[in-house]
């Protein structure tokens, strides 16, 4: 009787678990859910015979499987703020992996693997005895459960929310594959394509500036905006001051919480990718980034990526000439945990790199030190002090760490508040460095911060434009406003127009298809 009323126990916390996050979590365990008790009356009757082996194999496989995609759904509404795709977010396990290891440490990270594979084999098992001890139970127990199901049918409405789950997962899976299929026809109808030299009216460089994990948040969130306003307006005052012209909205990203590329991706393409399926299928596509068209308009195109810690073959497809990853930029400091080294050091390595190409440079350039876990945070320095990045290694010792601070919710978000005003310091100061012949620069913001983090769950980032009046006023009809603040009701722009606005106002006329 006790190993039955425990099997009866595992099948209930099984499916009873829910699949997002909620204060009322515990309630959820409150009633058994229909769909456990007709899966265990089944057991019962059917017996350790032939039709019990079917039912046992079957209920482990569906069950267990749909006891994994629920803690996926958890982990994934916790850090990114949506559900898991099974079909698109696999290739997210190893990101996060990598980022456990950045954050906490390797061994910590392997320990973490180890322990999610063992839980996984444990619950698997513990189904497996479970199904196997009720079909081995007294009919009795059959009709004990089958009254409480009746009971629970008169008592509330007809539910069987493990099966409305996986049929939902199902659905999702089926579209994002034929989504994969559409996405590829469109992928290559590109009628930029048309334009023969693009961005001809540009005679200088351009940088495309994403900063990591910069939202709205910053202008709307009280915590964060009276320091990060007052960051903006001395800056505006300073550039302006310098004889460049600001313009500033806001777009709304596909992502929210992490997943940079995805933002990269549709500014870079002009389609949305809000997943990792439609961030392989466009590359695969063959679609023609903002990058390849620079190339066509006769720019040198550069990735400036101090994240990228190993071979990443997809960037080859995507229109760059060249790219620099973490080993290719030259610091010899000390690393800010994750985060590969400091955003004054990036863009002093930019400039490093732009001097050295004879033609305009058309490139993107990636600000890391504003992601996740934000500790420690750098401190500017003198801009011909930084050399080879040695002068931050007493910084990247500095402070407590990752793990200490993330016991306390406010000191992260204190944490995350001085690492993005840090970025906004240090890519401030750069485009006030630059003099007359000041490159047209695009800031984009790629995702909020999650929003235990950031206090907003709106998928709405910052983009200012900044660079010589003649250039930044060809923007004008974007919807953008001057200055680097824009209004608290300004509207935000889909990111997946930018491409296509930016080859529109930059090429000329005689070259732009019609819309």
């Amino acid at each position: 009787m006790i190993r039955s009323i425990l099997a009866l126990l595992v099948l209930h916390l099984l499916t009873s678990l829910p699949a997002a996050p909620s204060p009322l979590v515990l309630s959820a365990f409150a009633v058994p859910k229909l769909d456990m008790l007709i899966l265990a009356t089944a057991m019962i009757l059917a017996k350790d015979g032939y039709l019990g082996r079917i039912i046992r194999i079957a209920g482990t496989v569906a069950l267990g499987l749909v006891t994994i995609l629920k803690c996926a759904d958890l982990a994934m509404r916790e850090s990114l703020g949506r559900n898991f795709n099974p079909v698109a977010d696999l290739p997210l396990i190893d990101a996060l992996v990598r980022l456990v290891a950045g954050t906490v440490g390797v061994w910590a990270a392997i320990g973490a693997v180890i322990a999610a594979i063992l839980a996984g084999m444990t619950m698997l098992y513990a189904l497996w005895w479970a199904l196997g001890v009720l079909g081995r139970s007294g009919r009795y127990l059959a009709w004990s459960i089958g009254g409480l199901a009746v009971a629970i049918l008169l008592l509330a409405p007809v539910t069987l929310p493990n099966w409305t789950f996986a049929r939902d997962r199902g659905l999702l899976a089926a579209s994002t594959i034929t989504e994969l299929r559409d996405f590829r026809v469109q992928a290559r109808l590109d009628p930029m394509q048309q334009i023969p030299k693009p961005f001809s009216k540009i005679d200088r460089d351009v940088l495309v500036i994403f900063l990591e994990s910069y939202g709205r948040t910053s202008f709307d969130t009280p915590f964060y905006a009276q320091r990060h306003l007052e960051t903006l307006s001395q800056a505006q005052r300073r550039l302006s001051d310098a004889g460049l012209t600001m313009r500033s909205g806001f777009l709304t990203s596909p992502t929210h919480g992490g997943q940079s590329w995805l933002a990269h991706s549709t500014f870079m393409n002009g389609m949305t990718i809000g997943d990792q399926t439609r961030y392989q299928a466009s590359i695969a596509s063959g679609r023609q980034t903002l990058f390849h068209h620079a190339q066509r308009g006769g720019f040198y195109t550069a990735a400036i990526m101090p994240a990228i810690t190993r071979a990443w073959p997809e960037g080859l497809t995507m229109g760059f000439d060249e790219i620099f990853a973490d080993g290719d930029l030259g610091y010899q400091g000390l690393p800010f945990n994750w985060i590969t080294m400091p955003d004054q050091f990036t863009l002093t390595a930019l400039d490093r790199i732009r001097n050295a190409q004879p033609r305009p440079v058309f490139a993107e350039v990636a600000l890391i030190s504003s992601h996740a876990p934000w500790v420690p945070v750098p401190q500017m320095v003198d801009w011909d002090q930084v050399g080879d990045g040695t002068i931050f290694s007493d910084m990247a010792q500095a402070g407590d760490s990752p793990k200490e601070v993330w016991r306390d919710r406010d000191r992260v978000r204190s944490q995350y508040r001085d690492a993005i005003d840090y970025t906004l310091q240090a890519v401030m100061e750069y485009a006030g460095r630059q003099g007359r012949n000041a490159p047209l620069m695009v800031l984009v913001g790629d995702h909020q911060a999650a929003t235990s983090i950031g206090l907003d769950d709106r998928r709405q980032v910052p983009i200012h434009i900044i660079g010589p009046a003649a250039l930044v006023d060809l923007t004008a009809d974007w919807g953008l406003t001057s200055g680097l603040i824009p209004p608290d009701d300004a509207a935000p722009l889909p990111m997946d127009q930018m491409r296509d606005n930016l080859l529109r106002s930059f090429s000329l006329p005689v070259d732009v298809p019609p819309a």
